[in-house]
């Protein structure tokens, strides 16, 4: 409960940013970045009746936002039973990089005409993982981690491919909780993050992207036999 009530308080101290004429997206969007940042994790179920205390909303908003969440497959209805977030199969692991290969590594190819503010935002990320893991939080690596990733799709410079990289990216959060030790998973890869911006910010883009198609397969092989070991 505890828990729970730490990730309720979140939300209701960012409900004033609510929208009126889009409150249900933003609430989703509320309920996402909980999901993001490892807060909300699979398999935890959502209180309806205290979300919408937390939030002020009617149970009709918080449906809505519910049924936006469940399209981006970070949730899922269970009849008789509520809202859970939802557990990455397998098969969806596979298909989440299959599409991060396409958004980010073109994000890479892109890095010449992005400008240098926009790879410094990745170089902003990859510092705030080290700090992370300085400081000993790895669940803050993880969420470093997913900025920096973010930052890479973004050198594309399109709104609909930030749009689609926020929405996997969550789902990602969400695959990264299959494994056991978040030090074990994450520590190897703060140093890979570190070598892709910095072949990024000299100009070494064809190695850049070299880099992160290795990473990516790694990383995929890594956690498609903890999925294994754990079926």
């Amino acid at each position: 409960m505890p828990a729970q009530e730490s990730w309720l308080d979140d939300i209701a101290a960012a409900r004033h940013g609510l929208d009126r004429s889009s409150t249900a997206a933003r609430v989703a969007d509320l309920l996402r970045d909980q999901i993001t940042h490892g807060r909300l994790v699979p398999g935890e179920r959502l209180p309806e009746e205290d979300l919408c205390r937390a939030v002020k909303v009617s149970r009709n908003t918080m449906r809505e936002a519910f049924r936006l969440l469940v399209q981006e497959r970070l949730l899922v209805h269970e009849f008789n039973r509520g809202v859970f977030v939802r557990r990455v199969t397998a098969d969806g692991l596979a298909d989440l990089y299959r599409v991060r290969r396409i958004l980010e590594c073109e994000g890479v190819r892109c890095a010449p005409s992005a400008g240098r503010e926009a790879i410094a935002r990745a170089g902003a990320a990859v510092g705030e993982g080290e700090r992370a893991a300085a400081a000993g939080d790895w669940p803050g690596v993880g969420t470093a981690d997913i900025r920096f990733h973010q930052a890479l799709a973004a050198l594309v410079g399109s709104p609909r491919v930030d749009e689609m990289t926020r929405h996997l990216l969550a789902e990602m959060r969400l695959v990264f909780h299959e494994m056991g030790s978040p030090r074990e998973f994450h520590e190897p890869y703060l140093a890979r993050n570190r070598r892709i911006y910095d072949l990024l910010a000299a100009g070494a883009v064809q190695d850049a992207e070299r880099e992160l198609r290795a990473y990516l397969d790694d990383a995929e092989a890594q956690l498609t036999t903890a999925y294994r070991e754990a079926s």
